[in-house]
């Protein structure tokens, strides 16, 4: 008996019932979208059989690589910065206290509680100001490729902070105790001992990092510039002129690439961080 519930019961088949009904509530419009990017008709409700020809067609569109590279440049930039950044910030949280360490802990959750069109306005704002001061003295500053990385990283950040602390709050204290009482140093300890404990939940923040990075629309299209187009705001300007088969062959690349991603982040979390050489030998003391 789980819960109280008689195995077998009504009430069993009801939750049974209600769970297949919300996963397919979920699942129906993915399968849907697999399925017709299959679709062989040009017309988009209409199945006309099997056939590939619009993943063909999308693979062999030159904007369509020109904005996957866009995507993977940003992708790549801000989940390394955010991770680094986020991580730090994670550790200064968990393990040390400073005067407004409750503020930053409040403000670090913002970019997750914000509405992504208001993170947007937000940044949009803040590289016009930007830009209007730094013009001022000569330069020419222009939306582009780094302030999209810039507004990825300033949302990132949160994320991987969260994941890492996480991890930390099941992180074993006394193997970092043990190590100083054996005369390691702060950079040692950290290097050592601390870093290899909270790997996977450092790789699980970069992958969500990653992740996020490579779906995001609402902030991107904003802060973007000329020739900075990204592959979700590529499929989002397709989708304004009329679904059609190969927008439904693209969604599914990038929908079958979130997955792996978050399935990776996942698994990482879930995994067990790993012990190192010095962890072993203060356990051994």
């Amino acid at each position: 008996m789980r819960f109280g519930i008689r195995p077998g019961s009504t009430l069993e088949r009801a939750m049974a019932g209600n769970a297949w009904f919300v996963y397919a509530f979920f699942y129906a419009p993915i399968i849907t979208l697999v399925i017709f990017s299959f679709n062989a008709s040009s017309r988009v409700g209409i199945w006309g059989g099997l056939s590939t020809t619009w993943y063909a067609n999308i693979f062999r569109n030159p904007e369509v690589w020109d904005a996957l590279k866009n995507s993977l440049v940003v992708a790549a930039v801000s989940t390394v910065v955010s991770t680094i950044i986020g991580t730090a910030a994670a550790l200064a949280i968990d393990r040390y206290r400073f005067r407004g360490d409750r503020t930053l802990d409040g403000i670090l959750y913002l970019p997750i509680i914000i509405p992504d069109v208001t993170m947007a306005v937000m940044m949009l704002l803040f590289f016009a100001r930007i830009f209007a001061f730094v013009d001022s003295f000569g330069p020419r500053l222009s939306l582009g490729l780094g302030t999209i990385a810039l507004s990825h990283i300033a949302f990132n950040i949160s994320f991987v902070a969260v994941v890492v602390r996480a991890r930390l709050g099941q992180l074993d204290k006394s193997l970092e105790e043990a190590a100083r009482d054996l005369y390691a140093g702060p950079w040692e300890t950290f290097r050592r001992v601390t870093l290899p404990l909270i790997m996977p939940g450092v790789l699980g923040g970069a992958l969500l990092a990653l992740t996020l990075s490579l779906d995001d629309v609402v902030v991107t299209a904003f802060v973007a510039g000329p020739g900075s187009t990204t592959l979700p705001v590529y499929v989002f300007g397709l989708v304004r002129r009329g679904v059609s088969p190969e927008i439904n062959a693209l969604s599914t690349v990038m929908l079958v690439a979130s997955i792996a991603l978050v399935a990776g982040s996942l698994l990482v979390q879930r995994g067990p961080g790993r012990t190192s050489d010095l962890a072993h030998e203060l356990a051994q003391e």
